[in-house]
């Protein structure tokens, strides 16, 4: 399937939003690229996209997804918020019971997900999960994609050896990465990803960085979007087990990988250290708890030898890095691999930090790719296990203050593939009536804007991606009064999108 790019389309008449200007302005577009851009440019046969009237923003990016979980969300049965594996049983339970039959079900896969042990009074077991699932396979998901709860005949389906209870890090990213060899409905997979593509599209997004763990979707999606799957841009990762593979293929960050020009390599996903619900962040200090933690201090999935040399293989073929490191001493450790690798790349999550290492990280050149919706489902889990540390906990205001480039997204499925609610939160840091948490370190709704575009500012010479918006939800506030930011996070979440643009291609139309 050929992606139908305008030879030549003059978008007329919109207003830049925020800090982006002030009057109406008309933007050329030639084979996907802004050309020119001033006021009552002449039509030149070009193709006319009247906007007069909206307010128009460059195309909006998520730096971190899982799509092919975020899409499975769509398809699995919500567990979150249960307060124990009684809850999560009984959910299942009753799925099981009232789903609509659907053949194509019989024997495949069933999904949960949501579960957050952080809070629960016990661990769950397998066996609990087979009383009520019998021999069907059940895989259900932790929400921070950690940790899994498998059913005996899930994993017998893998080959696994039964385990008595959940499994996480390691040991569970080499299940979860081989979920695909189980049966499943293909047809629902078809559909929930053209759900979720489409929805994307809807709230002005025009790419992502899919860092689904298993696979080999820099392969996969250009296979995708030849099957239609084509209303966004993709930077699909790899991760170390595959990385001999990308560079036997001589493939580097930024390689275009489709006809289409949609399909770019993406990084190398390292995965260094743990998570903060289930107590593996590593940390310069030990998690407060009155539980006995084997590891009290977190867990190093990725000691520094081995770090440096994969980000020096990495540099080597030209590939940029992207390392998860949630914990404070995780974080310290990558930047000590970017530099004695020369490396390029993010750090993912970033969601505690040292203050000391943040001007380290921007003379690296060091990205920060960070969720700020996380911080709305943590922040109480913060309180109980980081409470001498808060102020430097999703510090982002520090890190702009630095120097580090910010880059939001949402981790999708661990929260919603929403820019709006990414920036609102990033703004506002509160998604109840409780006052904003750790409110100086807030951003202005520019600020995360600007973290929100992949680098677009509407500059001639750009790619024409654009988002159409009903109203300017940019007005700048003083994030310190809790009103102010308030009302800004409102309109951030009530954005209305017109129209969404891939170069010059409408994805979305209202």
């Amino acid at each position: 399937m050929t992606v139908e790019i305008p030879a030549h389309l003059l978008v007329r008449g919109a207003r830049p939003a925020g800090a982006l200007g002030l009057g109406p302005v008309d933007l050329r577009l030639r084979d996907g690229y802004v050309v020119e851009r001033g006021e009552r440019l002449r039509t030149k046969g070009a193709e006319v996209l009247d906007a007069s009237g909206t307010w128009v923003v460059p195309g909006l990016w998520d730096q971190h997804v899982h799509m092919g979980q975020w899409a499975a969300v769509e398809r699995r049965v919500d567990v979150t918020g249960t307060e124990g594996p009684e809850e999560v049983v009984s959910r299942i339970a009753t799925h099981l019971a009232t789903a609509p039959f659907d053949p194509e079900d019989e024997g495949t896969l069933l999904e949960g997900y949501g579960w957050r042990l952080a809070g629960w009074s016990r661990l769950p077991s397998t066996a609990e999960l087979d009383a009520v699932c019998g021999d069907r396979p059940v895989v259900l998901i932790s929400g921070d994609c950690h940790g899994g709860w498998l059913s005996t005949a899930a994993y017998r389906a893998l080959g696994e050896p039964v385990r008595p209870g959940h499994v996480d890090e390691d040991e569970w990213f080499g299940m979860w990465s081989r979920l695909g060899e189980l049966p499943q409905n293909q047809r629902a997979i078809r559909d929930s990803t053209d759900v979720v593509l489409r929805r994307a599209a809807s709230r002005g997004v025009v790419g992502f960085v899919d860092l689904e763990y298993g696979g080999r979707p820099w392969r996969e999606w250009p296979r995708w979007v030849a099957a239609g799957f084509d209303q966004l841009r993709i930077r699909p990762a790899t991760y170390p087990p595959t990385l001999d593979e990308v560079l036997d293929d001589g493939l580097a960050s930024g390689d275009v990988l489709d006809e289409s020009g949609l399909v770019t390599m993406g990084p190398l996903k390292i995965i260094s250290d743990g998570s903060l619900n289930t107590r593996t962040a590593f940390c310069c200090e030990p998690f407060v708890t009155d539980d006995v933690l084997p590891k009290p201090f977190g867990k190093v999935n990725v000691p520094l030898e081995q770090l440096t040399s994969l980000l020096r293989r990495a540099a080597g073929g030209g590939l940029s890095a992207a390392v998860h490191a949630i914990g404070d001493a995780a974080l310290s450790e990558a930047l000590h691999a970017y530099a004695a690798s020369g490396a390029s790349g993010t750090i993912e999550h970033a969601q505690l930090v040292r203050m000391e290492d943040l001007p380290r990280m921007a003379a690296l050149g060091v990205a920060a790719s960070v969720q700020p919706a996380h911080l709305l489902d943590d922040r109480d889990i913060m309180e109980a296990l980081w409470p001498d540390r808060l102020d430097r906990c999703f510090a982002f205001a520090s890190m702009r203050d630095a120097g580090v480039e910010l880059r939001m997204g949402s981790d999708a499925p661990v929260a919603r593939l929403d820019p709006w609610e990414t920036m609102a939160a990033a703004v506002h840091r509160s998604g109840d009536e409780r006052p904003p948490w750790m409110p100086d370190q807030a951003l202005s709704p520019n600020h995360a804007l600007a973290a929100s575009t992949d680098g677009g500012w509407l500059r001639v010479g750009e790619r024409g991606d654009l988002a159409l918006l009903a109203e300017d939800p940019f007005l700048d506030v003083d994030v310190l009064d809790p009103a102010a930011s308030a009302d800004a996070a409102a309109r951030l979440r009530g954005a209305r999108v017109v129209s969404t643009l891939v170069g010059g291609r409408v994805t979305h139309e209202a």
